[in-house]
């Protein structure tokens, strides 16, 4: 009963706190608060101040921890939005740069995983991209960025090259040597290029093989010249081995004349 009761005055003492207009009062507690990892009851009381603290020396330092309360919350929605008001009204503040930063990182949170529509990736790439012009001496957040930028490319990436393999998987192997073409030319420096160009040598082969006789041949050298290509870049892959094997039968096929793998 007697923790009960004392649950009860503080949560009556916090009303209180919450309800007043006592901006010292719920400043000294609202950063009491924040500082012993209270985020949700810090957030509160700062948005309840806002108000109040409203053109005076308080208002950017108020509206910053609204923010950082909300964003410690994991309460990203929230916290973006906060972050996006306090830059629009204070641009010069000195807390504007870590608002911009954790602005960033709200949005990149708020991206998705490859599978999934990947618009929200593209604009925060965009926007990590003007943070970096603007504070090209921010060490500290401009390694964080460097790992959010290399994380969002990297689900771009993937997304491009699963669209090819899907096409793989399907057994239709022109749409997927096209697709997976495609992809490098689009972007050159996929993460994915090893795999790009293994499944564009094996879409090859696989195409050739099921084609009819009289084009089999000169679909087994688009195979040749992918598998070539393959090897060009990626001497020491651990696919080498299977195209190695792939390559001595095309070459042995190409050598009779025949075009038709023996069974």
């Amino acid at each position: 009963m007697l923790v009960a009761a004392a649950a009860f005055s503080c949560a009556s003492q916090f009303e209180t706190l919450l309800n007043s207009n006592d901006v010292d009062a719920k400043y000294a507690a609202a950063m009491n608060y924040y500082q012993n990892n209270k985020f949700t009851k810090a957030a509160q009381l700062f948005e309840s101040m806002a108000v109040l603290t409203n053109g005076t020396a308080r208002d950017d330092t108020v509206r910053f921890y609204w923010g950082m309360s909300n964003y410690r919350n994991k309460d990203f929605y929230t916290a973006e939005s906060n972050f996006d008001n306090f830059l629009q009204t204070f641009p010069r503040s000195p807390f504007a740069p870590d608002a911009e930063f954790y602005r960033l990182d709200c949005m990149y949170r708020a991206t998705y995983r490859y599978e999934l529509d990947q618009t929200p990736t593209r604009a925060c790439l965009v926007a990590i991209g003007e943070y970096e012009r603007q504070h090209p001496e921010d060490a500290a957040h401009l390694q964080a960025c460097a790992e959010m930028k290399h994380d969002l490319q990297d689900r771009l990436d993937r997304k491009d090259f699963e669209a090819g393999r899907l096409y793989y998987r399907m057994e239709d192997y022109l749409a997927a040597r096209v697709k997976l073409r495609n992809v490098l030319k689009t972007n050159a420096d996929n993460f994915y290029r090893e795999d790009v160009l293994y499944y564009t040598a094996m879409a090859s082969y696989q195409y050739a093989r099921l084609s009819v006789p009289a084009k089999r041949r000169e679909r087994y050298l688009t195979f040749v010249d992918d598998y070539l290509n393959f090897v060009g870049e990626y001497p020491e892959s651990h696919y080498r081995k299977e195209l190695d094997g792939i390559y001595r039968r095309v070459q042995g096929i190409l050598g009779t004349g025949a075009g038709t793998e023996e069974s």
